[in-house]
């Protein structure tokens, strides 16, 4: 299996305008052949002062993959390019860790 913790930073005001699209993406992610998980998350409130926060134009895509060649496939699908032509004036950083669980 293979983890995915993509944090995305919008520009200033943007986040939303980016998870209308996320949101609307998804289907069709969750359609992909070795799709395990694919969703946003975004910082919880009232964690208390042991919480560092991302931030109100951070969020982050928390995915799970069968395999590396599946996530490979995902990367490279005609709506995840799309996606990304839709979003990518809004974005202001966007970082990608892919993982392997710990033995």
């Amino acid at each position: 299996m293979i983890h995915v913790v993509a944090i995305i930073t919008a520009k200033p005001g943007n986040r939303d305008a980016i998870l209308e699209a996320f949101r609307a993406n998804m289907p069709a992610v969750h359609a992909e052949a070795g799709c395990i998980e694919y969703g946003p998350a975004v910082d919880a409130d009232g964690v208390g002062g042991f919480q560092t926060k991302f931030g109100a134009d951070t969020f982050l895509v928390i995915e799970k993959w069968e395999s590396l060649d599946h996530l490979k496939a995902h990367a490279g699908s005609a709506h995840m390019a799309a996606y990304g032509a839709k979003t990518k004036d809004l974005i202001a950083s966007r970082v990608i860790h892919v993982l392997s669980p710990a033995a």
